[in-house]
């Protein structure tokens, strides 16, 4: 048998290791458009930062070691410019020395991932505008940063990779600004959660212009003028492209293989393309959302690793290993922070018409009463029928790696807020608490699902009716440091004997920091004759940073 993988990154390296590793027999030739293969890309940004000291540290892999552990033909600086599927056939054109030749295949896996978004703005070519997607982009912007490290820095897009540029180049000593033509950072997630990250990178220096479109950029001596559709300009001496990216599926449509409705290339579930002898893996393809049911593209290294190794399993062994599909499980360092997701955000379930309930809830790193813990707040969606999760949002300083882990591997195989509470967790001071954050998100999503607890949210304050009672029952010192306006205190301690102060025949909506002494309120009122009463989901907490970030845009 004579495999071809076109892709030397994540998925097709994958792959093709797997393929040796099921097949010794076979002859296995890997295609590699770039100079290097199997490289962290995911670690690009912190060696610009110096974070990541050496630069081969970068390499899982060389062209060399494929070929001397796996006896796998890499070939570098080579680019796959024509799939004959009819034939079999692959031609390829070495781009060091312009040779084209063909060679044939049995079994072709396709892993060409994907090409950054770069509009037709005026001047976007022009020099010190920078993308950043391979070790090539990589040595540009780190030979710029060596020499300019004092400069001026735009970074157009808050994505994960350019909020991780931001960082790495704030931390040099560069003076970052961050554009965003959206209303908030990292789109993945709701804006609440979004709200608490984008105050901590304001607390940094660093300039965050959200609600910007940038219309050109103009050549500047030393530098680029960036143009925004306000008629305003800011200047820079680099800026870095994180627009976003797209699957690159050029060699898929002309091979003549189906591409889907989210414009990846289509594969079954055994990533099979259209063509039943050929394979594809990774940015380029697209497959079923297991939560929304729509087609959907991943940008991950996670899932295209994955994917690699089940496409190789199913050109060996038949098509045996089904692939489940993605929930796009992501986490990102930003400055002192870390914020995560897993399943679908509450934006994009309503967009996709999935009734769902939303709750917030703020909870220690680990016990209180052992030194260090930090909060951490933890945003779920789930069914209002069945308490299935669809949805996982962690915004913290310590512990929320773990924590989305175990979320989302709730969410992947389909489980509900009842094995959530249930969760049993390794607990000793230093790591959590008896009752762990994910334990916690539980309890108040149970509470909300057998009508223990109702909530309003953040954004529903400035929409409640007239003849609401807005009741905050935070302490005194509290109240006076900051409270929503129009609210009356009467802290949680002192309810049951000022329940005078409480009108019967209004609303009652209550509110405290982090929602728990709310809820206590609550309990409290409905079984004393109080019929409609309502907690602010996320506490007060959840409304300031929300509330003050809007008042930017």
């Amino acid at each position: 048998m004579k495999y071809v993988v076109i892709g030397a990154v994540a998925g097709g390296a994958s792959a093709a290791a797997r393929l040796r590793r099921l097949d010794e027999q076979a002859e296995i030739i890997m295609f590699e458009k770039g100079e290097y293969v199997s490289y962290a890309n995911c670690g690009l940004p912190y060696y610009i930062g110096e974070v990541i000291q050496e630069r081969n540290k970068l390499f899982v892999q060389t062209a060399a070691s494929f070929k001397s552990r796996f006896n796998i033909d890499v070939r570098i600086s080579t680019e796959v410019i024509a799939i004959d599927p009819i034939q079999k056939m692959v031609s390829a054109k070495n781009l060091l020395t312009g040779e084209e030749y063909q060679e044939s295949y049995d079994k072709l896996v396709l892993s060409p991932g994907a090409e950054p978004i770069r509009p037709p703005l005026n001047g976007i070519n022009l020099p010190g505008i920078y993308t950043l997607r391979n070790v090539a982009d990589t040595d540009y912007i780190k030979s710029f940063v060596q020499k300019h490290k004092t400069s001026k820095v735009v970074v157009i897009g808050a994505g994960f990779i350019g909020l991780e540029m931001a960082e790495n180049l704030h931390d040099l000593g560069m003076k970052v600004s961050i554009i965003e033509m959206g209303n908030q950072i990292l789109a993945p997630i709701d804006y609440p959660i979004a709200a608490l990250v984008q105050q901590h990178i304001r607390s940094k220096g660093v300039d965050l212009r959200l609600s910007t479109a940038v219309t050109g950029f103009e050549a500047l001596e030393n530098g680029v003028k960036v143009l925004f559709k306000d008629g305003t300009f800011i200047d820079a001496e680099m800026v870095l492209l994180s627009i976003g990216v797209r699957p690159d599926t050029k060699l898929a449509s002309m091979a003549g293989l189906n591409l889907g409705t989210a414009k990846g290339i289509w594969v079954n579930e055994f990533l099979q393309t259209s063509n039943p002898d050929i394979y594809a893996v990774g940015d380029a393809i697209e497959f079923t959302n297991p939560i929304t049911g729509q087609s959907m593209n991943t940008y991950l290294a996670g899932p295209a690793n994955k994917q690699g190794r089940i496409a190789a399993n199913n050109i060996v062994l038949g098509n045996k290993s089904q692939y489940h599909g993605a929930i796009n499980t992501a986490i990102v360092k930003v400055f002192d922070m870390t914020v995560a997701t897993a399943g679908t955000a509450s934006k994009h379930l309503k967009n996709a018409g999935i009734k769902h309930i939303v709750s917030t809830n703020h909870s220690g790193s680990h016990a209180g009463y052992y030194p260090g813990a930090k909060q951490m707040a933890i945003q779920i969606a789930f069914s209002p029928e069945d308490g299935k999760i669809y949805s996982a949002q962690i915004a913290g300083q310590e512990g929320v790696d773990k924590r989305i882990d175990i979320l989302s591997s709730l969410i992947k195989r389909g489980s509900n807020i009842a094995e959530l509470v249930e969760f049993e967790h390794a607990y000793a001071p230093p790591y959590s608490s008896a009752k762990d954050p994910v334990n916690m998100a539980g309890f108040v999503a149970e509470n909300i699902l057998l009508d223990r607890l109702r909530v309003f949210y953040w954004d529903q304050i400035s929409q409640l009716p007239e003849t609401a009672f807005l009741l905050d029952v935070r302490t005194i010192a509290e109240f006076e440091a900051g409270h929503i306006p129009t609210a009356v205190n009467i802290p949680v301690d002192e309810i049951r004997d000022r329940m005078q102060e409480i009108p019967t025949n209004r609303p009652i909506y209550i509110y405290c920091e982090a929602g728990l002494r709310g809820y206590l309120a609550q309990r409290i009122l409905r079984q004393t004759g109080y019929e409609t009463v309502a907690n602010l989901s996320g506490g007060y907490i959840s409304w300031k940073a929300a509330h003050q970030e809007m008042q930017l845009l």
